[in-house]
This record gives C-alpha cells, sequence and structure tokens, in this order.
C-alpha cells in the first residue's frame, strides 16, 4: 500500500559571500546553533569529495561550509564557494527556485531592527498585519547582509493561514 504523509524538513543549503560573517549573522541575530564548525571541502577521492563532483560536475575546486540549527531542528548549511557571484537583485521571484525562507519570531519588529542593524534590510517598510484589528499575526520580508530574501512571521504557519489569511 502507498500511503502518501507530509515529510519533515531537514534542512536547506544557502550560498553567501562570506561564510564567517554569515555564521556570525546567522548565530548572533538569529540565534540559530553552530553544529559543525567553517569547513573547506576540497574536490578530491574521499567521500564528501565524490559526492559535490556528483552534485557540482568536475572542476569545483573546492569550497567553505558550515552547518547550523534552528530551534525546532532544521538544518542550515551554509556554502561560500569560490566563484560566487552577488546578483544585483536577489529577488528574481518570477523565476523557478527558492526566493525565500521564513523565520518565527513573536517580536516581529525587534527582529527586524536587528537584521538592519547587522546590515540587512527591509524590502517591507513596516510590517503588515494578516487580520488587522483582530488577531496579532504580522509578517514582514527582509533581506540578510548577504543579500538572500527572509521573512519573518509572527505566529506559526498553520495558525496565519489555517483561517484563510487573504
Amino acid at each position: 500500500m502507498n500511503s502518501v504523509y507530509p515529510r519533515t524538513f531537514s534542512h536547506i543549503g544557502i550560498s553567501v559571500p562570506d561564510l564567517a560573517a554569515a555564521v556570525k549573522f546567522y548565530t548572533e541575530v538569529l540565534g540559530w546553533y553552530q553544529i559543525m564548525e567553517p569547513t573547506k571541502i576540497t574536490e578530491d577521492n574521499s567521500a564528501i569529495g565524490e559526492m559535490c563532483t556528483d552534485v557540482f560536475g568536475p572542476g569545483w575546486g573546492s569550497f567553505n561550509i558550515a552547518h547550523l540549527s534552528t530551534g525546532d531542528r532544521v538544518g542550515v548549511e551554509l556554502f561560500e564557494f569560490n566563484n560566487q557571484e552577488n546578483p544585483e537583485d536577489n529577488f528574481e521571484y518570477w523565476k523557478t527556485g527558492i526566493f525565500h525562507f521564513c523565520v518565527q519570531d513573536p517580536n516581529v519588529e525587534e527582529l527586524a531592527e536587528k537584521i538592519v542593524a547587522a546590515g540587512g534590510k527591509k524590502r517591507m517598510e513596516k510590517p503588515r498585519y494578516y487580520y488587522p484589528g483582530e488577531k496579532p499575526y504580522r509578517m514582514i520580508y527582509m533581506e540578510d547582509p548577504f543579500g538572500n530574501i527572509l521573512e519573518i512571521y509572527s505566529h506559526s504557519y498553520e495558525l496565519i493561514y489555517s483561517e484563510g489569511a487573504y
């Protein structure tokens, strides 16, 4: 019998131009745990080297990686590639692929200000209420100091959307 059930989310990989700065930002501002220190991975015959060649193709050379974890045990792999490029605008939402990730914090405004103070920026002037005057559910789109788009929710995804937020 083939039963379908919701899988859990394991991890996400995020490319950054400066691994040390990204580890500092994500641990100090978002409070994520560092579970593996920044490490250099080299194209070679090791298990990880061969796995990366399978994924990236030959000639990738080397990259730096660190592993973090969120408070709800979702893994975050931070990658710093040698040929890393900063796009002019990292918000091409109309293109296929992941264009943002979301974190949850009951104090959306305070976290947004911490992100700005750490070199990030707001993508929206101020947080929006999903149910103005009824419920305190809020959100705001931000950008980390490296150009990655993140969103902040005040409440869980299920609470916000179970009522039909729009």
